[in-house]
Formats: structure tokens, sequence, C-alpha cells
């Protein structure tokens, strides 16, 4: 079965793409004028084609600002949960509970390299898979922070619990802000969906809630904001 082409599109995702000896690109496609400001990035590949701005309209998704420059390539290749642990267990991780919007998730994958995150960790289900939109949003992160997809969100917290890590839910109505709860680098935040929040059962499996202090004139934040001043908070105290 013959899939679709799978495009990175826009300066920084498709910079970090081509910097990125684990991507496999097949083509890069560019503009005359981007030609001109960035051919030197895509010097060392024979299969690039000068291409009008509008022909890469039609090839991307609707309203992607592509900025002149798009590649073909293969979704990264992620680790295991498992594999990542056994290597890489001394930074704080993000598990997502049902985060739907590849929007959101490219911005949480940028605010995760921002602060130093070891992995970003998604449902297979309910949730996005790599994507031009997501990659575009992540500014390059994508290149930088593991996206791992796990079939079931409570057995991985177990997995990720037996590696040494607390597991903080982050809840509006917890009891304890985040800075009271005085965590280190073995943390890993579980985020909710917009709306929803977590779902019961993975809230069951936190070791604790945190909150973030806001003022009573907002209820909440969209939750790529809420990533950011999460993992800010942590990257302070570590």
């Amino acid at each position: 079965m013959k899939h679709a082409p799978h495009y990175l599109f826009g300066n920084h995702a498709v910079l970090a793409a081509v910097a990125n000896p684990m991507r496999k690109i097949k083509r890069v496609m560019v503009t005359k004028s981007t030609q001109a400001e960035l051919g030197h990035h895509f010097a060392g590949f024979k299969n690039l084609s000068i291409i009008e701005g509008q022909k890469l309209d039609h090839m991307l998704p609707p309203g992607s600002v592509h900025q002149g420059v798009a590649i073909e390539c293969e979704p990264l290749a992620q680790p295991s949960l498992q594999h990542f642990l056994a290597d890489h267990a001394d930074k704080p991780l993000l598990l997502l509970d049902q985060i739907s919007d590849p929007h959101n998730i490219g911005a949480i994958l940028r605010s995760a390299a921002a602060f130093d995150v070891g992995a970003v960790i998604a449902t297979d289900r309910n949730a996005p898979g790599e994507s031009g939109v997501m990659a575009k949003a992540a500014s390059g992160a994508l290149e930088l922070v593991p996206l791992i997809t796990v079939t079931n969100l409570v057995q991985s917290i177990e997995i990720i619990k037996k590696s040494g890590y607390w597991i903080a839910g982050l809840d509006g109505s917890a009891k304890q802000t985040l800075a009271e709860a005085k965590l280190d680098a073995k943390t890993a935040l579980v985020l909710g969906a917009e709306g929803s929040g977590l779902r019961r059962l993975t809230t069951e499996h936190c070791d604790f809630l945190v909150k973030l202090p806001m003022s009573d004139r907002m209820e909440s934040l969209n939750v790529s904001n809420a990533a950011a001043v999460a993992l800010y908070e942590l990257f302070t105290k570590r």
C-alpha cells in the first residue's frame, strides 16, 4: 500500500530537519527567493527542486505558511519508552493525556526543548502523529526532543515510576502549586486535554496533583502555555 507523501515546511522546521542526521530526506523543494537566502543549507542534496510558491501551496495542507521551502521525508523513528528510559532517565518528562491539536503538541515540543525535557510521551490513539503542522509549530524542536508514542498511558506511568520518577498531574483543582511540590529532574509532568483535563484513571495513577498559581480573572491557560510555565518552574529549580 502506497503512503501519502510526508512533508515538513517552514524555515525552522526544514533547517532543523536538514541538520538532523537521523532524518531521512527524499527531496528538498524551495522557491527562487528562498534558495537565494538559504541555499547553502541544501548544498549537499542532489534531489533539490526550484519550485513556484503556488505549487507548494497546492502540495501542502491549506493555510500552510511554508516560507518558500518544504521537504519530503520519512517521519522520525522514535525509541520505545523502555529503551529511552534505559539510556536517558535523568531529565524531566512530559506525558500528554489525549491532547489532540497538532499546534498545541508542536508548541509543547518547543517548550520541552527550551527547558531541557528528556521526551514528550503521547498515546498512539486520540493523539496526532508527526505532521508538517506540528513541526512548524515546534519550530525545529521535533528534531531535538523525542516524541514517544505508547499504547496505554496508565501502564506507561507505572513503567516510568519504576525508573525512579515522581508523577505529577497538572490540575487546576489541586491543593498545592507546582512550586510548593519542590520537584526535581526526576519528574514526569502529566498534562490533560483542554476542557476535559486529566482522565480519572490517569489522575488516580499520579503520585500527586499540582497547579499553577493564577489570578481568579482567568479560569485556565491554553495547554501549551501551561506546559511552558510549568517547565520554566521545573527548570529554574533544578
